[in-house]
């Protein structure tokens, strides 16, 4: 009988999870779908315009025109680069009417793709610095609750077994360990009612709607820009350029208007298109990372319904999904390796499926009461 008692007790001391390490100061306060954006709407604009400077730097000018060939190699470089400062396309109308168009866009698109990547980058500090030092606070306090939830139902199962041990009436002692469970002593109140206060705060749901709200405005902007680059700008690679200003403008050896062409035309449409495509792209994303808070991440909760001191689900206390509670769990997923009682918890789930009496496991404590051999007496729950 010694022996039956010492192995319990040792499987029990097994069951208890370590204490917590310090990688919990390390927790992940961004979500895997964030993160994803947060690399590619920041990193393709910045990518692709230091490609576009290296290749302005290589291929040295930006622009070509066809000089006369009266024109000796300083007036071809001087008309080159008083093109390129102009950037003014000179033609006429249906009417015939002289008219002008600025190409300053084509100037300027590197530089604005730099103002795109630091607009994306605006919802992640909002994010970093208005809700995650709050979150991890969150994530510590309910991370390392719920694995002292676990032991203490481990170390509860531990003090019934010595008292049972102890006890010169085996059926009195159950009786008031039914007593206990029907008016729930055994519950640790703290977490629950935590947890519950959460329902009712919306700091964390709101910033990350407004940061997913920010991201899908810009990424709408973007794209609006490119688009009417694209209609105004992009598909016009040769301008006719007049140099006649200054000292110019009484030579008559100087042409009227000289046609120019621009080198890099190619290479910002090729820019355009693909951060304009992806982008495209990445607007779904943003919409069902805002839509997944219209749901609850039940099977998080399903699991620590084994603990008795967590009945969220059986008391229908979750109501209305856009919450911080509902941010909470999706971090809390997230951060799954963290929470060591989680596995243990699920496997116990799973194994209360598949016993043929599942009516006598409700919480952990009666699955660990069984694997301490106290089935022999306990009575049937009704």
């Amino acid at each position: 009988m010694s022996l039956s008692h010492t192995a319990a007790e040792y499987m029990l001391s097994d069951a208890l999870l370590p204490d917590p390490s310090s990688s919990r100061a390390k927790l992940r306060l961004e979500l895997p779908s964030d993160r994803l954006l947060k690399f590619v709407t920041v990193g393709l604009p910045l990518c692709l315009v230091s490609l576009a400077f290296a290749r302005e730097f290589s291929a040295g000018s930006q622009i070509s025109c066809f000089s006369p060939t009266n024109f000796t190699g300083k007036q071809s470089a001087y008309a080159d680069t008083a093109c390129w400062e102009s950037l003014i396309h000179h033609g006429f109308d249906a009417e015939g009417r002289a008219v002008t168009k600025s190409l300053w866009a084509l100037k300027v698109f590197p530089y604005s793709l730099l103002v795109v990547a630091v607009l994306m980058y605006l919802p992640y500090l909002l994010w970093r610095y208005a809700a995650a030092p709050a979150l991890h606070c969150d994530l510590l306090f309910i991370i390392d609750e719920l694995d002292k939830s676990y032991n203490r139902s481990v170390r509860l199962v531990q003090h019934m077994k010595k008292v049972q041990q102890a006890s010169a009436e085996p059926e009195r002692f159950w009786e008031e360990y039914e007593r206990a469970r029907r008016e729930r002593y055994f519950e640790f109140p703290l977490l629950e009612r935590y947890l519950s206060c959460k329902q009712h705060a919306h700091a964390l749901v709101s910033i990350y709607i407004l940061r997913n709200l920010l991201l899908l405005l810009f990424l709408a902007a973007t794209c609006l820009y490119l688009v009417f680059l694209h209609l105004n700008i992009f598909f016009q690679d040769e301008f006719s350029c007049s140099i006649k200003t200054g000292l110019l403008q009484v030579d008559p050896h100087v042409p009227s208007l000289i046609p120019c062409k621009l080198v890099f035309f190619s290479v910002f449409q090729l820019i355009s298109l693909s951060v304009g495509s992806v982008y495209v792209l990445l607007i779904p994303v943003v919409i069902y990372n805002a839509l997944q808070l219209c749901q609850w991440d039940k099977g998080l909760l399903s699991v620590y319904e084994m603990l008795p001191a967590f009945d969220l689900l059986s008391r229908r206390m979750l109501t209305c999904p856009l919450n911080d509670l509902n941010i909470i769990l999706l971090f809390l997923r997230a951060n799954i390796s963290e929470l060591t009682s989680f596995s243990r918890l699920n496997a116990v789930s799973a194994l209360r499926e598949t016993t043929a009496n599942k009516e006598d496991i409700d919480t952990v404590i009666d699955f660990m009461t069984l694997l301490a051999g106290l089935e022999t007496t306990k009575p049937k729950h009704q």
